[in-house]
């Protein structure tokens, strides 16, 4: 087998693997660089159609990709309380990706809880609940992002656009718990730093 073979099954496994990605612009990225690996591929072995067919496909993910970062999108948060009859049904739904993030996780509100939906252009994006201890320390219990929505906006709103209403609030830092290397360096990309294994803060 010559190595032009093996970029043809290079591309092909990019490709297929960009159609498992949940986040559309993992996929769009991904897609982008299988196809662009197909059409030099194409090319090479004198596929012109094939060589055709993925330079155009290249041109389409990025005109996605442009629409997608270029586009201003509209954040809201929508708070609820242990009464909403929404959330318990959204947490059930939702229950085995929540395991994956949180195992063992069981939502317990009380006085001190802090829930709310993170909407995006008026679509539920995300879930976040928290509670306070000590008076000013907001420790996160969940931070949840919809698959399709796992770009990091969600985070920079919640962390960043979010934090004056925080310190009104009278909170000064958040904690962050968790045994995910993922979520951690989700965490570390919002500015957190490690105070102890699996526990991670931030000065608002």
């Amino acid at each position: 087998m010559d190595y032009l073979e093996w970029v043809g099954y290079l591309a092909s496994g990019i490709i297929v693997v960009s159609m498992m990605m949940p986040s559309i612009v993992k996929f769009r990225w991904i897609n982008l660089a299988g196809a662009l690996l197909f059409a030099v591929y194409g090319f090479l072995i004198g596929a012109l159609p094939v060589g055709v067919l993925n330079g155009i496909i290249v041109l389409v993910d990025i005109y996605y990709l442009y629409r997608i970062y270029a586009k201003k999108e509209v954040f809201e948060i929508l708070e609820v309380d242990a009464s909403s009859k929404y959330l318990p049904l959204f947490l059930k739904f939702h229950a085995q990706k929540i395991a994956q993030l949180c195992p063992g996780y069981t939502f317990k509100p009380d006085a001190d809880t802090v829930s709310f939906f993170i909407l995006r252009n008026m679509s539920i994006a995300g879930l976040f609940l928290a509670h306070r201890s000590h008076g000013t320390v907001l420790n996160v219990e969940l931070d949840y992002v919809l698959p399709e929505y796992k770009d990091f906006k969600n985070g920079k709103y919640v962390y960043f656009t979010l934090r004056q209403k925080f310190m009104d609030a009278g909170f000064t830092n958040v904690v962050a718990r968790g045994n995910n290397e993922r979520y951690f360096r989700y965490l570390k990309k919002l500015g957190f730093h490690e105070m102890e294994p699996g526990v991670y803060g931030k000065t608002l």
